[in-house]
C-alpha cells in the first residue's frame, strides 16, 4: 500500500471592490499569495508522485522539496517584519501554518515512515498506521482552516473582497483526497481479510489444527462483515473498478474458511491418525502384529494415499484462486487511483 498525504491549502481569489483604494492590502496578499501557491503547487507534484509513481525514492524527494518550499515561504514572509503598516496578525498566523506544516510534513511524516514498515504485520498496526496518517492530514487542514479565516478578516478589515478558490490546481487537490480517502476504506475491509487469511496459511504450514479452526472462523467473520461493509458503501463517481474487486476477494475469503479449511482439518486428522496407527505397528515385533492390525493399517495407508491426491488438487485449486484474486485487486487499486487523481 502506498501511504498518501495530502492537504488541501486554499488560495482565494483576491478581488477589488475599489482598486485604487485598496491597492495596497491587495499587492500585500498578492505578495503573500505568490509564496503560498509555490507551496500548493508543491503539494501537488508531492501527491501526484504518490498517485502516479511506485518509485519510493521519487516519492520521498518530492517530499523533501515541499519541505524546503515551505522553509523558502516562512523566511520571506518572516522577513515582512511590518506586516502591512503594522497589522502583522496575518502573517503571525501564516508561519504559525508553515511551521506546523513543515513539522507534520518532516518530523511526524518520518514517523509515519516507521509505523508503515510494520504496518503489515497486524491489522491493528496497519489502522494504526492509517489513523496517524490521517491525524497529520487532519492537523495541517485544521491550520488551514485558521490561516483561511484569519486572511478573511483581514480582508474584511481593509475591505477586500474574498472569493472562493476555483483553481485547476484547487480542484485537483481536493479531488486526490476524496479518492485516496475512498480507496482507503476499501484498503482496509481487503487487508483485514487478507492478514487472516495469511495466519490461516501460516497454521497450515504449522499443521495446527486449532489455530486453523480459529481463523477460518475469524476470516468468515471478517469476510461477512466486509460484504455488509459493501452494501452500504458509496463509490467514487460510481466506480465499482476497486468495488468489485474487493467484493470478488471477500466471497473467495469466505469459501476459503468454509471449503477449504475444513478439508484441512479432515486431511490433518486421517495423516495424524496414520501417524499414531503407524507408531503403533512400528513399535511392535512383526511376529506380534495381528492380521486384524495388519488388514486396519493397510487400509489406513490406502485411504491416506487416495487422499493425498484429492487434497493436493483442492490445494492447488485454492492457492491458484487466491492468488488471482490478490492481484487483482492490487491491479485494481493502483488503476482506480491512477484513473481519477488528475496527472499534471
Amino acid at each position: 500500500m502506498k501511504s498518501t498525504f495530502t492537504s488541501l491549502l486554499f488560495l482565494f481569489t483576491v478581488t477589488l471592490a475599489t482598486a485604487q483604494e485598496f491597492k495596497t492590502p491587495v499587492d500585500y496578499l498578492n505578495y503573500i499569495g505568490k509564496e503560498t501557491d509555490v507551496i500548493t503547487r508543491t503539494t501537488w507534484k508531492y501527491t501526484s508522485a504518490v498517485a502516479h509513481s511506485k518509485n519510493s525514492r521519487k516519492i520521498d524527494v518530492t517530499r523533501k522539496t515541499l519541505v524546503r518550499s515551505i522553509q523558502t515561504a516562512a523566511k520571506k514572509i518572516e522577513a515582512l517584519k511590518e506586516g502591512y503598516k503594522g497589522d502583522v496578525e496575518y502573517k503571525n498566523q501564516l508561519l504559525a501554518f508553515l511551521s506546523i506544516s513543515e513539522k507534520q510534513i518532516n518530523q511526524e511524516y518520518e514517523k509515519i515512515i516507521d509505523m508503515q514498515e510494520v504496518a503489515e504485520q497486524s491489522y491493528d498496526f496497519m489502522e494504526a498506521f492509517i489513523l496517524a496518517r490521517d491525524l497529520v492530514n487532519a492537523k495541517i487542514n485544521e491550520e488551514v482552516d485558521k490561516l483561511n479565516a484569519n486572511q478573511k478578516i483581514f480582508a474584511t478589515k481593509y475591505g477586500i473582497q474574498i472569493g472562493e478558490d476555483n483553481s485547476e490546481l484547487g480542484k485537483k487537490m481536493k479531488i486526490s483526497n476524496e479518492v485516496f480517502e475512498n480507496h482507503t476504506q476499501l484498503y482496509l475491509i481487503f487487508f483485514k481479510v487478507n492478514f487472516t487469511e495469511s495466519v490461516l496459511m501460516k497454521a497450515i504450514a504449522e499443521n495446527n489444527l486449532i489455530a486453523i479452526q480459529q481463523n477460518s472462523n475469524a476470516l468468515e467473520q471478517y469476510s461477512n462483515e466486509g460484504l455488509d461493509k459493501l452494501k452500504t458503501f458509496k463509490p467514487y463517481k460510481n466506480d465499482l473498478l476497486l468495488v468489485n474487486a474487493t467484493k470478488k476477494i471477500l466471497e473467495f475469503s469466505k469459501k476459503e474458511a468454509l471449503e477449504f479449511a475444513p478439508e484441512v482439518i479432515g486431511f490433518m486428522m486421517l495423516n495424524q491418525k496414520f501417524q499414531e496407527s503407524k507408531k503403533t505397528m512400528d513399535d511392535k515385533a512383526t511376529k506380534s502384529r495381528t492380521k486384524a492390525e495388519v488388514d486396519n493399517f493397510n487400509l489406513l495407508v490406502n485411504e491416506l494415499n487416495n487422499e493425498v491426491g484429492t487434497y493436493n488438487k483442492l490445494s492447488t485449486k485454492f492457492n491458484t484462486e487466491r492468488s488471482i484474486t490478490i492481484n487483482s485487486w492490487n491491479t485494481a487499486g493502483t488503476t482506480f487511483i491512477s484513473k481519477h487523481v488528475p496527472i499534471d
